[in-house]
């Protein structure tokens, strides 16, 4: 009986160790052997946080919400008018804000000028108007430029930051429709959560 208990102690020894030195002999041959090591780069960077609803939304939203499906040109709309921000030195509220104000404008096309469905002179991202002071045509269609005049002018509106989204937006624009800016916050506000760090 303690034949056969040595016996299988033996074997079971040596089945352990042959199990090791399959398991650990090849990995470790292959980290000893430069010429098959894996590739040492670094273990990608943890993704940056999303933005802070509280700090995207401060008020809360106002009345129903509207959303739309936004293709490739769009969607590098909505991350031009996010570097313009950065650029500004503005923060993920203005950003917001410009991004709603751009969806009831121009749903986030660039437009030219429309002809007969135009309003005036009515251009771009934020349908700026050349007649106002906006800029040329050539730099009111340029979404950085155009971003850029959105911000200075609501750097100018005091106290910005505490009113509500069309409000803010509206003081800006002075729209024949001043409440409807409002209908795009929360997709604005999921857009610049998405893209702020990306």
């Amino acid at each position: 009986m303690n034949t056969k208990l040595l016996r299988k102690t033996v074997l079971g020894v040596a089945g352990l160790a042959f199990a090791g030195g399959v398991v650990g002999g090849p990995v470790g041959t292959v980290l000893d052997n430069p010429a098959h090591a894996a590739p040492t780069t670094p273990v990608a960077a943890v993704q940056a946080e999303k933005p802070d609803a509280g700090k995207l939304i401060p008020n809360g939203v106002q009345g129903d919400q509207s959303r739309i499906p936004l293709d490739a040109e769009q969607t590098a709309n909505v991350k031009a008018i996010i570097e313009a921000t950065k650029k500004a030195g503005m923060d993920e509220r203005a950003a917001v804000v410009a991004i709603a104000t751009s969806l009831q404008e121009s749903k986030l096309e660039n437009l030219g000028h429309l002809g007969d469905r135009n309003d005036h002179d009515s251009q771009g991202l934020f349908q700026q108007r050349p007649s106002s002071g906006w800029g040329t045509v050539e730099q009111i269609t340029d979404p950085e430029y155009s971003t850029t005049a959105f911000l200075k002018g609501l750097k100018q509106v005091d106290g910005w930051k505490d009113m509500p989204l069309t409000q803010a937006a509206q003081t800006v624009q002075v729209s024949a429709y001043p409440d409807h800016y409002a209908q795009w916050e929360k997709q604005a506000a999921d857009l610049v959560a998405e893209h702020w760090n990306s």
